[in-house]
């Protein structure tokens, strides 16, 4: 006893609380008084000396955290499910407790005390006492499943024992909420063979307003050190239990281990009876827990299949792609094993294995390889008629599961269309893009379609899916469609219209489930009609055919678009944004960009290299945005009018070309500018509205 009083002194030694108050129960109506007027008035409880500092700075963290101390219910409550989780998780501890505790619930209830057990959150487990005591604490929420964190419940004994991981003994007013104002508890931790905290050990007794709270004095350690030494003697017992159960531990973990994988994991013994298997493996089976008790592996895989010999020889496999025939239906999943031996003699006794549907490979795999969407409908740039309509339209097109055929020049954007059309329709699977026009011509085939090990010269050994097969679940993207070659289109046809591929070289149909996004620049019903291209291909291409407009159409664009070019790279490179002139801006507005945005964008990369100061000038654009004899005229900073008509600029000319370059000077400062034309603000203003100036 004198053992456990010691760790009460110890917490309520001068380091933690204030000299004064280590006889807290003499000080029951000064600390009362105190935490009146903190609550009313916000007075620092720490500057008192009849509260002790850990329960101070409790009652601060409790009024920041918002916690009412007038409320008439305490904390949280768990959900029956949570709950049910929260007392399998703690059955050993439970049970430990219940039966040291037994032989003291006469006491208790004869007593008027409440026991209480809580877990290492705070969440009550367990109570037990007089009925009376319990049905007012049961109506402040103190049933079993209740969380009286300090964040939401306030200052309690239980909490300020798991902070300070030690004995506590809180008198009434000590607690934050006034419903406890009239308790003495005492609270004691409980803790497992490497001292890690697992639960909480409460006695709490509730006065009424009438008795003499001194006459209690001897009950307060008397209490503390009884709820002290059953804590201490729960955390004995448990540890003793806890080696006795070792097996079952591991086996939980073993569990949990399975149960945490996303992928099946399933064991068996060497006759490929399973053992266990997690949920994802039960799925893939499409068996219930129950069923699985006995049922064979073998009666999905084939009679020469690697698994199965591996299973019976206790080799091991890793990555192999094998069918496995569930319910009538033949899925393919990749597949490891591991065996498992007896120790004594290495004697094969059954094997774990790793099953993954190919289609989750193949995301991954598409994924790892740099295929992934990352444009959404919002990302492309345009305030053109042109643009707005096309993005409208495509988003309507998106919505459909039927093949979109996008029809642009080169350069117009359309992978970012395709991006787009996945993100909005087929955003969790895999994005696939294929250049028709890049593919060796003798590749495209087993690139399209995959192949089985062994099909000609030079195939990996195991075969490998082909870009098809890994957009199953997503969507592909054939650029260039038109360069396909004539031979190859009759296969794509057959694979769009029965939605199953066949690797080369192989004799089985695989189901595949994709979006089918197909891009040109060239005139396909033309091709058709040279006999280039399938007619039927195309129709079944072209179910909606959306055409992207050039550069050239949709000028508008142009100035918003190099703006986002520059930022965008400036930011990139971490160099100062630069700003266009006027003067480049009437030649790249005067431009038809034969490479369209893709074009413009690196004709600003180069600007932005080429310029030395804030400013791009025409100097610093590439050589062929300079040719035309329109644009070496505007480049030269002389007017296009005036070349066309004599050598004397206008009045009005010659006010157009001041005010930009003054503008262009002064980074559009229309302040600025004003002041180096020598001319009022207002003018300016005039002057720039009247000619349709930019700023």
């Amino acid at each position: 006893m004198e053992a456990n009083l010691s760790l009460y002194s110890e917490l309520n030694a001068p380091s933690d609380y204030n000299e004064s108050a280590i006889t807290p129960m003499a000080n029951w109506e000064h600390i009362q008084e105190c935490k009146k007027r903190f609550l009313t008035h916000g007075e620092n409880p720490l500057t008192s000396p009849y509260v002790r500092r850990a329960v101070a700075e409790s009652w601060l963290r409790s009024h920041q955290a918002g916690v009412d101390p007038f409320s008439v219910k305490l904390g949280t409550t768990v959900s029956p499910a949570q709950l049910q989780e929260l007392l399998a998780e703690n059955q050993l501890l439970l049970e430990t407790a219940t039966s040291l505790i037994k032989p003291f619930i006469d006491l208790a209830i004869h007593s008027g005390y409440t026991l209480t057990l809580r877990d290492h959150q705070g969440i009550l487990l367990m109570q037990k006492g007089n009925l009376e005591e319990i049905s007012k604490f049961n109506s402040i929420n103190s049933v079993v499943g209740s969380n009286w964190a300090e964040e939401i419940a306030g200052t309690s004994a239980h909490i300020l024992c798991m902070r300070h991981k030690r004995p506590v003994q809180l008198l009434g007013p000590e607690n934050f909420s006034l419903l406890l104002q009239n308790n003495l508890t005492s609270s004691a931790p409980i803790f497992d063979t490497n001292k890690r905290l697992i639960g909480t050990l409460l006695l709490a007794h509730d006065f009424d307003e009438s008795t003499n709270k001194y006459e209690l004095h001897n009950l307060q350690a008397h209490s503390l050190g009884w709820v002290t030494t059953l804590a201490m003697a729960i955390g004995q017992q448990m540890s003793l239990k806890q080696a006795n159960h070792s097996l079952t531990i591991a086996n939980n973990t073993l569990e949990a281990a399975i149960s945490f994988s996303d992928e099946g994991i399933i064991m068996v013994d060497s006759f490929g009876k399973i053992i266990r298997s997690n949920h994802e493996g039960l799925y893939i089976l499409q068996i219930g827990l129950q069923e699985a008790v006995n049922y064979s592996i073998f009666e999905h895989l084939k009679s020469n299949s690697l698994i199965t010999q591996a299973i019976k020889s206790g080799s091991t496999l890793n990555y192999v792609e094998e069918t496995m025939s569930v319910n009538q239906s033949e899925q393919t999943y990749i597949i490891s094993t591991r065996p498992v031996f007896l120790q004594t003699n290495a004697q094969v006794v059954g094997a774990v294995l790793r099953l993954s549907h190919v289609d989750k490979i193949n995301a991954l795999v598409a994924h790892r390889a740099g295929n992934n969407a990352t444009f959404h409908f919002e990302d492309i740039i345009g305030n053109d008629e042109g643009t707005c309509k096309s993005k409208l339209m495509c988003q309507r097109f998106s919505a459909s599961p039927e093949n979109i055929l996008l029809v642009g020049e080169s350069g117009t954007g359309k992978e970012l269309f395709a991006q787009s059309i996945h993100n909005f329709s087929r955003p969790t699977g895999p994005f696939i893009a294929i250049n028709c026009a890049a593919m060796p011509r003798n590749l495209i085939e087993s690139e399209l379609f995959g192949y089985e090990g062994g099909s000609f010269t030079g195939s990996e050994r195991r075969g490998r899916p082909g870009k098809i097969e890994l957009a199953s679940g997503g969507t592909l993207f054939l650029d260039e469609i038109g360069d396909m070659p004539f031979e190859i289109q009759a296969v794509l046809l057959r694979v769009l219209e029965d939605k199953k591929v066949m690797r080369v070289g192989g004799k089985r149909y695989q189901p595949v489930d994709f979006r089918l996004v197909a891009a040109t620049n060239k005139d396909l019903y033309k091709m058709v009609e040279e006999k280039t291209f399938r007619e039927d291909l195309y129709f079944r291409l072209s179910v909606l055919k959306l055409h992207i407009p050039p550069l050239r159409e949709r000028r508008k664009d142009i100035l918003l678009l190099a703006n986002y070019f520059i930022q965008n790279y400036c930011r990139r490179v971490k160099l100062p944004i630069l700003q266009i002139s006027n003067s480049v801006y009437d030649i790249i507005s005067t431009y038809d960009w034969p490479g369209n945005v893709r074009q413009l964008e690196n004709a600003m990369i180069y600007a932005v290299n080429m310029a030395h100061g804030t400013m791009l000038y025409p100097e610093h654009l590439p050589e062929e945005l300079l040719r035309n004899p329109d644009i070496s005229s505007l480049a030269s900073g002389i007017s296009p009018i005036s070349t066309i008509t004599s050598d004397v600029v206008s009045l009005q000319d010659a006010e157009i070309l001041s005010i930009r370059s003054a503008l262009s000077l002064v980074n559009h400062n229309v302040v600025k500018a004003a002041a180096l034309l020598k001319v009022s603000k207002s003018t300016l203003y005039r002057k720039i509205k009247e000619y349709g100036i930019e700023t």
